[in-house]
């Protein structure tokens, strides 16, 4: 699918959703269960990431690629660095060899691991040879991305003496590290979070456990958006806990201020658009706990014509692309006006918006599905609209279920 054109939405956003399994969820999960075989999970996510991530812990070559897949570069160079006796080049796609992962192998090679860089200093390709870890004390940046973090943790465990992380400096993405430790905890792993430091005792074996995980919030922010987006609408999203342990789920919280209520119904979200809008609740929105759904938010905010500055931004320039210049890019061919630095973003109010225009993705899913909505203002394109398969594969059928 090279362009998809989406004319109009004239009819009133309604129907019923079922979405798959959190996609950062299944990823914790997935590499969890290669250290406790008896851990079986339920409703996993179907999103081209996992089901890379399945490929690749599974791996029987000595070259594994992912792709885009940033969270399965970062999980996978921990698993494989404790991984006795393997030998692995871990790679990428062209944009994934220029995002760092060089605070991780630090954090790494200070536990011993024998990881080499391939090509550029700091970046993938990696050659790890699989070892055991015999040391337990590691010091890392906490404003890094928590997948660094949570890299770290979710191999903590099967070290022989587990491991005391200690953090320096302010700790961003809390809500990601405590999903990471939630999961641990729910398999019967002790560990203690206090200020700057956690600790996490060795589990060599674990019982029986049957993990069922919760549908991802990140994919509900676009239906957050439609619903924002049509007067009178009212959606129905599957299966959702009122106490997630996503920190997207900051969404219900958010999308009140932009006219949608959120009701908690036998593990399902009704939103409802109320049409009461609170624009200066959007003033000063930190999102450094959800920055995954940054885009969603700007979007929205564009098609309402309201103003938005949002902070707590820095981790969206290494992601698939530079989020912040990306999304200034495209708002502004639709007629909008966007300030950026690096970890901010000002939206100015616009009562315009240009028809027709084709909206670039640059290879990132997010960038496809947040800006969908706008089809209910004015018709609209999106370049490569395949990107979706990367967290959600279905999302065009689903989309078009619930606006024609």
């Amino acid at each position: 699918m090279e362009l998809l054109k989406i004319d109009k939405i004239t009819k009133t956003v309604s129907g019923t959703i079922e979405i798959t399994g959190s996609k950062s969820e299944t990823n914790r999960l997935l590499v969890l269960q290669q250290f406790y075989p008896n851990l079986k999970i339920e409703n996993t996510s179907n999103s081209d990431d996992a089901i890379l991530m399945q490929k690749a812990l599974v791996n029987t070559t000595s070259e594994v690629n992912i792709g885009h897949a940033g969270t399965a570069m970062r999980f996978l160079t921990s698993y494989f660095s404790v991984k006795e006796n393997s030998e692995v080049i871990l790679t990428g796609s062209h944009r994934m060899k220029n995002r760092p992962v060089k605070i991780l192998v630090d954090a790494l090679t200070s536990l011993g691991a024998d990881i080499q860089y391939v090509e550029k200093e700091g970046y993938p390709p990696l050659k790890i040879k699989g070892k055991k870890l015999t040391k337990g004390v590691v010091e890392i940046e906490g404003n890094v991305s928590s997948q660094y973090i949570s890299s770290l943790l979710l191999v903590a465990p099967t070290l022989q003496n587990g491991l005391k992380l200690k953090f320096k400096g302010e700790i961003t993405s809390v809500p990601y590290i405590k999903m990471t430790l939630a999961l641990l905890a729910e398999l019967g792993v002790e560990l203690s979070w206090d200020d700057d430091t956690i600790l996490i005792q060795p589990k060599p074996t674990i019982e029986d456990k049957t993990v069922v995980v919760e549908s991802d919030w990140s994919s509900a922010s676009y239906y957050y958006s439609l619903v924002a987006l049509s007067p009178n609408s009212e959606v129905k999203l599957s299966s959702y806990k009122q106490h997630s342990l996503q920190g997207d789920s900051v969404l219900a919280n958010i999308y009140k201020n932009l006219g949608v209520e959120t009701t908690f119904e036998n593990n399902s979200i009704i939103l409802k658009n109320t049409g009461h809008l609170n624009p200066s609740k959007l003033m000063d929105l930190n999102l450094i706990g959800a920055p995954d759904i940054a885009q969603t938010i700007v979007v929205t905010c564009f098609g309402l014509g309201m103003e938005c500055y949002l902070t707590g931004l820095h981790t969206l320039k290494i992601k698939e692309t530079d989020r912040l210049v990306a999304l200034k890019t495209e708002i502004e061919k639709l007629g909008g006006k966007v300030e950026i630095t690096n970890e901010t973003l000002q939206l100015a109010s616009s009562k315009i918006i240009n028809e027709n225009i084709s909206i670039a993705t640059y290879d990132d899913h997010r960038m496809a599905m947040a800006f969908a909505p706008l089809a209910t203002r004015v018709s609209i394109a999106i370049e490569e609209a395949n990107v979706v398969s990367k967290s959600y594969p279905t999302f065009w059928e689903d989309f078009k279920k619930v606006t024609s």
